[in-house]
């Protein structure tokens, strides 16, 4: 008897999505099927192509349909993505989610993690650019070894537009490549908000799955000023394992969390979570105290996204202007690689369970 399209269906409906609790026909996420002879091809649309789960679901849709065909049948899968989206930003009509990463204070690794983030989710297929919005300690320049570097700009439509660096697979802009390596940048709130939108506005990023914002430490006028210039999609919080560094991450958290602002918190991320020396990679070494991630990210009642452990090779690396993240075969670079997947799989549940953040309209005292 002739296999049939409607046996394939009917076999992946057994199928589910692991995060999303519905079956992938149900989800639209089996596409292309095709069957010649003793063959059958389909395709199955992922929500991102750092999906953690990708093997899980391949298996899966192995199984139900070898059930349905028998085993002499030949099942080719192909594995796509498609990243999900709820952006209703009128000027970044072409960027899918908007990812903040923010801390409560400097010092905790915050611009390390959002450049491996970038790096990693590049890595696995995503298209992704990255804005250093931290306007007053940029350093992008330094950690893709762009130091002394300018952009140019271009005609883009009828507008005059900054070109992006790309590096590592990611697109960037710095005001570090704007201004003198030197030089301080004195700026009052205001002109240093303008700058960001600069950064986020005036820059020709193309398509992107996945913008990462680093923001200043603390809470201020600059990230008031992102909330009300475009609608994230949501914020990882960076934070170090000791109390005062997890009060301080509590407090940016809680800035996001307000009525007022509203935005999704993805998750918490525990950096210099312990320290390892190369020589004796098994031995971890509690400097800053165990544990204080998950209290927040249960505080938060947001998933803990990872902990990072505290090696010379992140500073080596970071100095050296080559991210970790880009060697995915070293165990850092498979840390930020299972970061990236993490970060990538809560955007998805949120864009699936949560709706559209709305844009902030101008907060008063």
């Amino acid at each position: 008897m002739a296999i049939t399209e409607n046996q394939i269906l009917t076999a992946l409906k057994t199928v589910d999505d692991p995060d999303l609790k519905k079956d992938l026909v149900t989800l639209n996420m089996i596409k292309d099927i095709r069957i010649e002879g003793k063959v059958v091809f389909f395709t199955v649309v992922l929500t991102t192509p750092a999906c953690p789960l990708k093997e899980k679901i391949r298996q899966d849709c192995l199984n139900a349909v070898s059930q349905v065909v028998g085993k002499e049948v030949e099942i080719q899968i192909n594995m796509t993505s498609q990243v999900t989206s709820q952006n209703k930003n009128q000027r970044l009509t072409e960027v899918k989610n908007v990812i903040a990463v923010v801390s409560g204070k400097g010092g905790v690794g915050k611009s390390t993690i959002a450049t491996n983030l970038a790096v990693a989710l590049a890595r696995s297929g995503a298209s992704v650019g990255l804005v250093d919005a931290d306007i007053y300690g940029p350093s992008m320049p330094i950690m893709f070894g762009l130091q002394g570097e300018r952009p140019y700009v271009a005609k883009v439509g009828d507008k005059d537009m900054i070109i992006p660096f790309d590096k590592e697979g990611v697109k960037l802009n710095s005001i570090g490549f704007l201004v003198a390596p030197e030089q301080a940048i004195v700026w009052r709130g205001p002109m240093a908000s303008r700058a960001m939108n600069q950064l986020i506005f005036d820059t020709d990023w193309g398509p992107l799955d996945y913008m990462i914002i680093d923001m200043p430490p603390g809470t201020g006028d600059i990230h008031l000023s992102l909330v009300q210039a475009l609608p994230l999609t949501g914020v990882v919080v960076v934070t170090t394992p000791q109390d005062v560094a997890l009060a301080d991450a509590r407090k940016g958290a809680q800035m996001f969390q307000t009525p007022q602002i509203n935005v999704p918190i993805l998750g918490v991320v525990e950096n210099m979570s312990y320290f390892s020396p190369e020589d004796m990679p098994e031995k971890k070494y509690f400097l800053f105290g165990q544990g204080g991630g998950m209290k927040l990210a249960t505080e938060l009642k947001v998933p803990l996204l990872a902990e990072l452990p505290m090696v010379e090779k992140t500073r080596e690396s970071g100095d050296k202007g080559q991210p970790p993240a880009a060697d995915p075969d070293t165990a850092l670079g498979k840390s930020f690689a299972s970061l990236a997947e993490n970060v990538a799989q809560q955007v998805a549940l949120r864009n699936a369970q949560v709706p559209p953040t709305e844009q902030v309209k101008i907060l008063t005292n």
